[in-house]
């Protein structure tokens, strides 16, 4: 099966930057779309952002919306997350995912779902200081 290789995760002071990194553990493989996520200590997964690669259309949480800026290649096997003026609260571990199903009908709706995703990468680690 594919696997989701993630990398870029560390420590940053509030207002910094960081960059995250998500590839396909195989060159062939292309998704529909590709999205990011994270889960606080005692919270539940929650959507970041994501792209459909058709159209390029992205799409990003109310909290990250402005700061972050999700990109990746046409060949939808890889995506970054550009994390800028970071807080506190962005303090999470950051998951990748990719859902290779092409039967989305409203993917601005079906794309911020845990279960709609059908690949997932390890997590990194993303710890910003205040």
């Amino acid at each position: 099966q594919v696997q989701l290789v993630q990398s870029g995760g560390g420590l940053v002071q509030a207002g910094g930057s960081l960059k995250l990194s998500c590839a396909a553990s195989t060159r062939t493989f292309s998704s529909y779309a590709m999205g990011w996520f994270r889960q606080a200590p005692g919270e539940e997964r929650e959507f970041v952002s994501a792209i459909r690669w058709r159209g390029n259309s992205t799409y990003y949480a109310d909290s990250v919306k402005g700061r972050f800026t999700l990109s990746g290649d046409a060949a939808g096997n890889t995506v970054y997350l550009q994390m800028n003026s970071v807080k506190p609260e962005d303090t999470a571990v950051y998951y990748c995912a990719a859902r290779a199903r092409f039967d989305v009908v409203n993917a601005a709706a079906i794309l911020r779902l845990r279960y709609e995703y059908d690949y997932w990468g390890q997590g990194t680690q993303v710890t910003v200081s205040s």
